[in-house]
């Protein structure tokens, strides 16, 4: 059993997927997010989207660096990852404009004073108002802050986004064909809407960054961190504090600032992209929870997925796989390991693409191509290795 596995998370979510496969799996099965006829509106031509996500396990990053620091604007980042895992999944079905969000903050009150909850609250306004110059307009509508530490033992930002979308401006996924080349945008580097260098860790695999990276310490010192039913053997196992030093492109970082790196949002490229070059994308696949195998979820037929030309992992996930001694294998499951977008294209169209991105100074190249098989099957060739899914 994975380390992931023995601390109470799949990074498939077979239960759930379990539980839900009766549910109507909406006009297009094989898009990035379920989309419904337009209840809202009663127009054929539209159809309607909701989607919840949430910052995940990040925030317990963020209360230990807090606690341990005293930086509350900490939090600031996990109000962008609570919106980024909702805004970067709308993206992939063709949305970029015009959506209205809601938040839902759990805290226990006793650990978490209004001063956090002020910061989540400011930093959410700030990314929309940030996303607006780029035309990216999302409305805030507030939304739910409970008190409820008998079920939450810190806190848990989570939010949804909703639209109403043309129908013909969709991006269904059902286009991907064998000889499409998959165009990956690198998560980590410093885009040119970014303040600083960002790790490319994401809000996904923070369960196992958490415990592979620090010290044991900080189960003696924060017990409310973690869930006391695990065995010690799987907690806090790794070496590093939080305010421990690495060099990163000829910089100081923290290690908290690694992990705590706010998820990127690719919303001003695919924005470009999406108004000036829609025919040119068969698919788009958001890079998050189960990693670099996320694409088989969504794939409209039965084709191989080769992957032999990703970005090397980034610092970050280094570290991790040193700390915890996990596989290749696991690792590539867990984390998007550098690259958390993946456009589907012809490949004449991808150095297109590829300059898109890299005008908002995110890298970008074709990591990988789809070809014809009798089931969906997912290759990743690494320089010593070869991995199957």
């Amino acid at each position: 059993m994975s380390l992931y596995h023995k601390r109470g998370v799949s990074a498939q979510k077979e239960e759930v997927h379990a539980a839900t496969k009766q549910l109507d799996q909406g006009l297009f099965p094989h898009a990035f997010c379920k989309i419904y006829p337009d209840y809202l509106g009663q127009d054929d031509s539209f159809v309607n989207i909701m989607h919840a996500d949430g910052a995940g396990t990040k925030s317990i990053l963020a209360y230990l660096y807090w606690k341990q620091t005293g930086d509350l604007s900490v939090w600031k980042g996990i109000a962008q990852d609570a919106i980024v895992m909702n805004l970067d999944d709308l993206l992939c079905v063709g949305i970029y404009d015009q959506m209205v969000f809601n938040s839902t903050i759990d805290r226990n009150k006793h650990l978490i004073p209004g001063a956090v909850l002020e910061q989540v609250i400011q930093g959410s306004q700030a990314l929309f108002d940030q996303l607006k110059t780029f035309g990216v307009h999302i409305h805030y509508l507030g939304g739910e802050t409970a008190d409820v530490g008998d079920v939450v033992r810190t806190v848990a930002v989570n939010g949804t986004l909703t639209c109403r979308w043309p129908k013909s401006k969709l991006i269904t996924n059902e286009k991907i064909q064998a000889g499409d080349v998959i165009v990956g945008l690198a998560s980590y580097g410093q885009a040119s809407y970014e303040t600083a260098y960002n790790s490319g860790i994401g809000s996904n695999g923070l369960t196992s960054a958490r415990h592979d990276a620090l010290r044991k310490t900080y189960a003696q010192d924060f017990p409310e961190s973690f869930d006391p039913a695990l065995s010690d053997e799987v907690v806090y196992i790794g070496n590093h504090l939080l305010t421990d030093s690495v060099m990163v492109n000829g910089a100081q970082m923290t290690i908290g600032q690694l992990l705590l790196s706010p998820t990127r949002t690719y919303a001003p490229v695919l924005k470009t992209i999406l108004e000036n070059h829609f025919d040119s994308i068969h698919g788009l696949i958001h890079c998050s929870g189960g990693g670099q195998t996320k694409c088989l979820k969504y794939l409209p037929g039965n084709y191989k997925i080769i992957k032999d030309n990703l970005f090397e992992p980034p610092i970050v996930f280094n570290m991790l796989q040193q700390n915890s001694g996990s596989s290749s294998k696991e690792m590539y499951e867990v984390f998007n390991m550098g690259c958390r977008l993946e456009i589907y294209c012809k490949e004449a169209a991808a150095q297109t693409m590829i300059e898109v991105a890299r005008s908002f100074n995110i890298d970008a190249q074709i990591i990988g191509r789809v070809e014809e098989n009798v089931k969906k099957t997912l290759e990743i060739h690494l320089p010593n290795e070869r991995i199957v899914y």
